[in-house]
């Protein structure tokens, strides 16, 4: 079967040979200075410019790092296209705010609607329309960050976060305008050929904002977004940080097709506490960046064992990771598919 085909009949729960490997792009960032290098395309240039971006994104795959094509490679998009002022970055640091839009989620209403028709939103719908021209066999993922993450990224997080407490009326315009905006936004990369949509909000976290506001804040608003692409008949993951043990009842709640967490994350207790669900993760990518190809052997091999239905790294690649180090995740589940054939085989004769 091809990638997009294992892919989603794992999201389906039909059964599959082995377990498809990904990295969707956004936050989880599959470019790497090797993968530059064998591209010819280097950053910061592929941030703004359409067929760069969709030769390095395809470049991943044509290595044999990863089973899909992901862009952007970063978390700032949507924060810049509602106001924050953005850097680019180096050819080894990927984009980030450098200027907030607002103080205060009571000057929610100073933010101008997002404009789509030009800029960096443009440049991203351009190459997920040159990734799909492509026809290859694996999916293209567009990639959307988080409600909150993109709202502590137009103010100051700190600030942010004490907001929804002692402004939780005008927390909540907030939010509602942050939410719609990003919706308009992922409905272009549907339209523009996108197979799945991944959203990452590493700021949304249990950790900082406790189950009441998790429920509150992030379940609430990722839910939006997870109906509107739903209603266009794809499917969507879900990645958040950090420790996941005093907000279990609250990720039930959210509708999202795929879970994805940080390698802080036993992927035993997620599936012991999320029986039913389709897991991703989490191999550390701490280890793929500085271990070798042995460990990150025993690492997949530890996420399949206790439950990941998708192998992926834990977050985004450092880019100084090793090509050999990324490729043995693919390689390593190829092989155990292959080792299950020839017994079959075997039994059979």
């Amino acid at each position: 079967m091809t990638e997009k085909e294992r892919l989603f009949r794992v999201i389906a729960g039909q059964s599959v040979d082995r377990p498809p490997c990904i990295c969707p792009g956004g936050m989880m960032n599959m470019i790497t200075t090797d993968v530059m290098d064998l591209a010819g395309v280097f950053w910061p240039e592929a941030h703004t410019d359409a067929e760069m971006m969709a030769a390095l994104a395809a470049a991943g795959y044509e290595n044999g790092c990863f089973e899909n094509v992901g862009v952007p490679f970063c978390m700032t998009v949507e924060a810049e296209m509602l106001g924050a002022e953005v850097t680019m970055g180096t050819g080894i640091y990927e984009p980030h705010v450098t200027g907030y839009a607002i103080n205060s989620v009571e000057e929610w209403r100073n933010l101008k609607p997002a404009n789509l028709e030009s800029g960096r939103v443009q440049t991203v719908i351009q190459a997920i329309r040159l990734l799909k021209a492509r026809n290859l066999p694996a999916p293209v993922i567009g990639n959307l960050t988080g409600p909150i993450s993109t709202a502590s990224s137009l103010m100051e997080p700190v600030d942010f976060y004490k907001q929804l407490r002692k402004k939780n009326k005008e927390a909540h315009e907030f939010m509602n305008f942050v939410t719609e905006q990003m919706i308009h936004f992922v409905r272009m990369q549907l339209e523009a050929g996108a197979d799945i949509i991944a959203v990452s909000d590493p700021s949304g976290t249990g950790e900082i904002l406790g189950p009441r506001m998790f429920e509150e804040f992030a379940v609430k608003y990722l839910n939006q977004i997870v109906e509107a692409v739903h209603q266009e008949n794809k499917p969507v993951i879900i990645h958040i940080c950090g420790q996941m043990k005093n907000v279990y009842p609250q990720l039930r709640q959210l509708k999202s097709d795929v879970l994805s967490f940080d390698s802080i994350v036993p992927m035993s207790e997620a599936r012991k506490n999320l029986p039913n669900r389709v897991l991703m993760g989490n191999v550390s990518t701490y280890a793929l960046e500085f271990g070798n190809p042995e460990k990150i052997i025993k690492l997949t091999e530890h996420c399949v064992k206790n439950g990941s239905n998708i192998v992926s790294p834990a977050c985004g690649l450092g880019t100084r990771s090793p090509l050999k180090n990324i490729q043995t995740m693919v390689s390593y589940l190829k092989g155990t598919a292959s080792a299950g054939e020839q017994v079959k085989e075997t039994k059979e004769a």
